[in-house]
């Protein structure tokens, strides 16, 4: 390769050099850079909602399990039993399946039903007996089955929503030859009237003449 072969190419390259230098100047002074005053990364934190002079507003209180099974809609409560019908029988005199059968099961002595093999948590829970599945226990027990009897052999998730694990308890109760009566609902700082003695509660209009539990 002669001399002005390899002049060319020195030029070429040098050529491509300075070009490229008069790029990054240009682009440096178009798109400048802001300096921090202070180096490092910002890092943005979530306010929390700034608080009334009161403190902030209370959450609502929830409703008594009392006032939802007054207001409760036992077909409502039929529809969602739906979801027992997997595991247990409703009928009376129905068999176990993995479950222990539910009719008449409110007020029942806690895994006592005849025939059924009871976890140990459950047993435990039980007391011999001595716990009942009142209205309360009931409505514990259906939100969080696990978190409210510790060992219970229970798959099922729970009934998140008050009102329909209320309507639920309604139509368990009607699965039975002398339902419980409902608890009664006091008086509220509302203004809400308790129900007058012998008035026809929701669980109780919901029932057939006959006796019979309405049919899911």
């Amino acid at each position: 390769m002669d001399t002005f072969e390899i002049n060319k190419i020195s030029g070429a390259i040098l050529g491509t050099l300075v070009f490229a230098m008069a790029i990054g100047v240009v682009a440096g002074l178009v798109f400048e850079r802001e300096v921090p005053e202070k180096p490092g990364y910002p890092i943005t934190v979530a306010e929390a909602p700034a608080e009334s002079a009161g403190g902030g507003a209370p959450a609502a209180p929830a409703v008594p399990l009392p006032v939802l099974l007054a207001k409760a809609d036992v077909n409502e409560g039929a529809n969602v039993s739906k979801k027992c019908q997997a595991c247990h029988s409703l009928e009376k005199g129905g068999p176990n399946k993995v479950g222990p059968d539910l009719w008449g099961v409110v007020d029942r002595p806690v895994g006592e039903h005849a025939g059924f093999a009871y976890s140990a948590g459950m047993q435990a829970f039980s007391e011999g007996g001595k716990q009942h599945w009142t209205y309360e226990n009931l409505n514990h027990f259906l939100t969080n089955p696990k978190g409210f009897v510790k060992g219970t052999a229970m798959g099922f998730a729970g009934v998140k929503d008050d009102q329909e694990r209320a309507d639920l308890i309604a139509y368990l109760r009607t699965l039975s030859d002398s339902p419980v009566p409902l608890p009664p609902v006091e008086q509220t700082a509302g203004g809400d009237a308790k129900p007058a003695d012998g008035a026809a509660k929701p669980a109780d209009a919901a029932k057939p003449a006959d006796g019979t539990a309405p049919k899911p």
